[in-house]
């Protein structure tokens, strides 16, 4: 895997956060906390580019979600000590699953909350004047790991080029909770969802294979001849190729 100046690279995307919101003609940030180490992540590098007067978190559980989610981000939040709000999207979803589509099965209504928690985001962005910042890093973006116009609608993304375990290294390094950066990875759609078991590969192997296909431009022979099983280069390859339009504006006829 690559090697990070995790010290220096903290300090380029403070900069860039920074350039992006007063470039804009803004002073504020909005960003969603789900209680997970992304957005954690997101919001602490935030707060040292803008003050934490300046940065706004906003969590919103349904009545699904694991009570430990809104406790962690509560205890994030606290300990940035900037303003927050805690809204139930729970009267929102069921409105619509309930009427209009009860055959929805947990894709679908994970994608649908993913939603949902955005529209909130991105009005509260209009009443306080404050971009919406991104959560998403370079391996959930590759491995289409997020919702469309849900978890990935934002007005930049601080982490998009980090991988997974670099987002853990920032992390420690601006002190985020041990609770967040101990627990296991999930989007909390559903009941026991993990990252890794959805994704179908654990996030090291992830960002290795990644890293390989990326950055180091590999060919299927060299990776294989590694510790790169031909099952999990398969799958990563597909992963990324049926999620390549993710990575895009909508494609316009000139």
């Amino acid at each position: 895997m690559r090697e990070l100046n995790i010290e220096k690279e903290t300090e380029r995307v403070v900069q860039f956060i920074k350039n992006k919101v007063t470039g804009s003609g803004f002073t504020k940030a909005i960003i969603g906390l789900s209680g997970g180490i992304d957005s954690a992540l997101s919001a602490a590098l935030a707060v040292k580019a803008l003050g934490k007067e300046n940065v706004i978190g906003v969590m919103m559980p349904y009545k699904s979600s694991n009570p430990d989610s809104l406790e962690h981000a509560l205890i994030l939040a606290k300990g940035l000590d900037i303003p927050f709000f805690i809204i139930d999207i729970t009267p929102m979803v069921d409105a619509y699953l309930t009427n209009y589509a009860s055959d929805a099965n947990t894709l679908r209504m994970g994608n649908y909350m993913a939603r949902t928690r955005m529209c909130v985001l991105f009005d509260l962005s209009a009443k306080y004047r404050a971009l919406v910042v991104g959560t998403s890093n370079k391996s959930e973006i590759y491995s289409g790991y997020c919702t469309q116009f849900g978890d990935s609608a934002c007005a930049f993304e601080p982490l998009a080029h980090l991988f997974k375990h670099e987002v853990y290294k920032m992390s420690k390094l601006l002190n985020i909770p041990s609770q967040i950066l101990e627990k296991k990875p999930s989007a909390d759609l559903w009941e026991g969802q993990t990252d890794e078991e959805e994704l179908g590969i654990g996030y090291d192997l992830l960002d290795e294979i990644l890293y390989q296909i990326l950055d180091k431009k590999k060919s299927d022979e060299e990776m294989l001849s590694s510790s790169i099983s031909k099952e999990k280069l398969d799958l990563v390859k597909k992963k990324i190729q049926q999620s390549e339009f993710k990575r895009h504006l909508p494609d316009m006829l000139d």
